[in-house]
């Protein structure tokens, strides 16, 4: 005899612009999951929401009541955390794609984390698998250090000052394009960067590391010049915002964010414009390099719904780092890379 097929999984939705949408789409090639509600602040707002939309509501409840995972897609800090909790009061699984939230409000989303509740690999790098990676295979080496490329937006800008591109005239191109927001502080101030590889140090080696340790370490590409980034392209080497997390010399881990110049063997070094990157240093696994897409709202929909897919199994999240570990190699100096010299 045959078991009785299961009902699918209900799923709350909160938020619904690009990457809610592009989830809400995709959503719809799966039978086995079905979406509650979707929390919107404007249900009149046009929206390319597939053929069979979903029930649009301003009411947050109306999203997490009677879900089986909640997704947030919300942006921001204090109002998604507090939904968020609602949500785990509620015994909901969770799934988000908000750097921000977990790197600022980690006390708060620390034992959901531990506990195996939240799934959120977009969070890093889109749709590049990134945490899986780090708390799966790569956890039976001991890290000695690990750099990215988390921010597409600064990769842009540093590309075109490599042709000779003023700053400021590179910016506004890419605020045309849409690679940068009207604000572009997040990105191009480093703390869109900052917000990922906190997440990173966390899950690897640091559960303990807080957002204002990460803070004193954070530079943007602002007080790049396009003769600065020339002449390191000049010089073997390609500028990079990269994002580290490295012995800091004294027993310990430092992790932030800087440009660097790195050499031209390095595997950031490769990189084309638009895409993330990671470089993780292992004692026992040696160099490992993930890199692909790190944006875009399809991208980004598919691992939210990897995510979602993997709770609706009853698969359990990733999990932190049981305990802060000791640096291998107390040296703050990575192979391959050079602190550029003031513009």
């Amino acid at each position: 005899m045959s078991p009785a097929p299961r009902a699918p999984a209900r799923v709350g939705i909160l938020g619904a612009g690009t990457v809610g949408a592009a989830l809400v789409r995709l959503l719809a090639r799966h039978p086995e999951l079905a979406v509650t509600a979707v929390l919107v602040r404007d249900p009149a707002r046009p929206r390319d929401l597939g053929p069979r939309p979903p029930r649009l509501t301003t009411d947050p409840d109306e999203a997490i009541d009677g879900a089986d995972i909640v997704v947030e897609l919300l942006g921001g800090v204090s109002w998604p955390t507090a939904l968020m909790a609602r949500a785990a009061e509620r015994g909901a699984r969770l799934v988000t794609a908000n750097k921000a939230a977990l790197a600022e409000a980690w006390p708060t989303w620390r034992p959901w984390v531990e506990a195996g509740r939240v799934g959120f690999e977009a969070a890093v790098m889109a749709g590049t698998p990134a945490i899986g990676p780090l708390t799966g295979a790569l956890r039976g080496s001991r890290m000695r250090s690990l750099e990215a490329v988390l921010n597409g937006t600064c990769a842009y800008l540093i590309g075109e000052m490599e042709r000779g591109v003023a700053f400021e005239a590179a910016l506004a191109e890419a605020q045309r394009l849409g690679y940068a927001e009207a604000d572009p502080s997040l990105d191009v101030d480093g703390w869109d960067a900052a917000h990922k590889v906190a997440i990173v140090a966390r899950m690897t080696v640091a559960p303990d590391l807080a957002w204002t340790d990460v803070l004193p370490h954070v530079r943007g590409v602002r007080g790049l010049t396009p003769a600065g980034v020339r002449a390191e392209r000049t010089a073997g080497r390609r500028m990079r915002l990269v994002a580290y997390v490295e012995p800091d010399g004294a027993g310990g881990w430092r992790v932030g964010v800087e440009p660097r110049a790195v050499a031209s063997d390095h595997p950031l070094a490769f990189l084309a414009d638009g895409r993330n990157a990671l470089v993780y240093r292992g004692d026992a696994v040696g160099e490992v390099w993930i890199a692909g897409p790190g944006a875009g709202a399809d991208v980004t929909a598919s691992a939210v719904l990897a995510d979602v897919l993997q709770a609706a199994r009853g698969e359990p999240g990733p999990r932190p780092a049981w305990a802060v570990a000791s640096p291998l190699d107390a040296s703050p100096a990575i192979p391959g890379t050079a602190t550029p010299p003031p513009a």
